[in-house]
């Protein structure tokens, strides 16, 4: 694995490879013509890395309440509560640093297609449309078909459906090409994902194909249908391991990213709180990743950071700084062919998908918990639950939305802790968790069931999408006009 070096400052990442650049030519006085495949794409990779895994990361991971602000703190109150706005560094940096990323993507995918190396190009397609695909989730329109022009000082903005549309054109371009005839060089070591296996690539391709439809399964509910179903008639190879970024240790600057951004940059372990959520959840099942989450302790109702007990009352969440990050996990992949399955091949074997997420994710936590600088933690072997047996068994004989129930739950849990954003839009999409009637501190309340912020703005509303930072309306006269934050995202209408 490549040394991997993550500097982030106020939110916004930097990224050197310093084992993939050549000394002997200086890249900042490189014209983007003379950048080679090997130079541009590792970075390319961490910069996708830098934003879902920390910006985005923090974002969805509260407002799909795995984590609180901790009484007594305020880095996150702005989250935590709904008033994230245009200027707040943690958004506006991601939306920054998103199109950064995408000038370098996007720039490899032009001179491979020029020098028709169909691997470059389909690696680079991936990489653009599974991050421009978060992009469009969290505001929308987009500048797409215009973006990272530098031709076009002021692109104008693609809606959500032309961008979901204009995606799966691009991806299915990508595919379409002879991987057999690319021309050039071969990805190698710079492939810091799957280490040069194109096969994989196709697989996170088509992945990310099946993610596409089925965020519009409501929305556009025939665009859905087809796409999906003929992926399942030609029996798309979907991805059978992680599409993921591992080789972090725990130093500065080199561990992941949401670990660095939260627990060491911060310098503090203190700011993520256990949600009442996420946490009575786990409790109410007997689930042993609970404490592999978070500390002991007493959860916080989500957005009560003004409670009075005190921070020390609380569990503080669990981030480890050599956990990989996670692009689309084998679980997740799972679990959206699980979905898939049940929605348009009559549920043929959708039972088997979701066990063997199920034990997957548990695979994963067993994993840390033998990890030599892990605390004491009580062992995951023979827990009931590792054969999705017990509370988590698939309820095979079920109605769908008892299925669907199953299956999205499982997601938003093995979500934990860098994947927030998709649980995000999971939950939006599907309404699963449900939202709770009632106060967390009622006991009438339902374990694992959505609760509005005790300091949250909006009355009884939820937040629904970021609002475009003050640089970009401020610069670009094309940008559209501010929404409130409660404004539902295309697909969710």
């Amino acid at each position: 694995m490549k040394k991997i070096i993550l500097l982030l400052i106020g939110f916004g990442i930097l990224i050197s490879c310093d084992s993939v650049l050549d000394i002997n030519r200086d890249p900042d006085n490189l014209t983007p013509d003379d950048l080679t495949f090997a130079v541009e794409l590792p970075a390319s990779i961490t910069a996708v890395a830098g934003v879902q895994g920390s910006n985005w990361a923090l974002i969805g991971g509260i407002w799909s309440q795995m984590w609180s602000q901790s009484p007594g703190s305020s880095q996150y109150r702005v989250v935590d509560n709904y008033t994230l706005g245009t200027t707040d560094a943690i958004a506006e940096s991601g939306w920054r640093n998103t199109y950064d990323g995408l000038l370098d993507i996007r720039n490899i995918k032009k001179k491979a297609l020029a020098a028709e190396n169909w691997n470059y190009y389909l690696i680079a397609t991936t990489l653009e449309t599974y991050l421009s695909h978060m992009l469009t989730d969290w505001y929308g329109d987009i500048p797409y078909s215009e973006a990272n022009d530098p031709l076009i000082f002021q692109p104008n903005f693609d809606t959500g459906e032309q961008v979901y549309d204009a995606m799966i054109v691009d991806l299915d371009d990508a595919l379409g090409r002879n991987l057999g005839a690319s021309v050039g060089d071969t990805p190698g070591g710079d492939d810091l994902v799957f280490g040069g296996d194109m096969s994989n690539w196709v697989k996170f391709a088509n992945t990310l194909k099946l993610k596409i439809f089925l965020r519009q399964t409501e929305a556009r509910a025939s665009v859905a249908q087809a796409g999906i179903t003929a992926m399942i008639n030609a029996n798309t190879a979907f991805l059978d391991t992680d599409a993921s970024l591992t080789g972090f240790t725990d130093a500065p600057n080199v561990s992941n990213p949401l670990f660095e951004s939260d627990k060491r940059q911060l310098n503090t372990a203190l700011n993520l709180r256990a949600s009442t959520t996420m946490h009575s959840y786990l409790t109410d099942n007997l689930d042993p990743r609970l404490a592999l989450f978070y500390t002991t302790g007493n959860p916080v109702d989500q957005g009560d950071y003004n409670n009075p007990a005190g921070p020390n009352t609380f569990a503080v969440s669990i981030l480890y700084p050599e956990t990989d990050l996670y692009f689309i996990s084998h679980e997740e992949s799972l679990l959206m062919q699980a979905e898939a399955m049940e929605r348009y091949n009559s549920g043929t074997g959708a039972k088997v998908l979701y066990d063997a997420a199920v034990q997957e994710n548990f695979r994963k936590w067993e994993v840390v918990n033998t990890r030599e600088n892990s605390p004491a933690l009580p062992t995951l072997d023979g827990a009931p639950f590792v054969a999705a047996s017990g509370a988590y068994e698939y309820p095979a004989t079920g109605t769908f939305d008892e299925k669907l129930t199953a299956i999205i739950t499982q997601k938003w849990v093995a979500s934990y802790p860098g994947n927030g954003a998709e649980s995000f839009f999971e939950w939006h999409r599907t309404g699963i968790p449900a939202t709770s009637t009632v106060p967390q501190t009622d006991s009438g309340y339902v374990p694992g069931e959505f609760a509005v912020s005790v300091n949250g703005v909006l009355g009884s509303g939820f937040p629904q999408r970021l609002l475009y930072p003050a640089g970009e309306t401020s610069t670009n006269l094309n940008a559209p006009a501010i929404v409130p934050i409660t404004t539902s995202i295309w697909w969710n209408q």
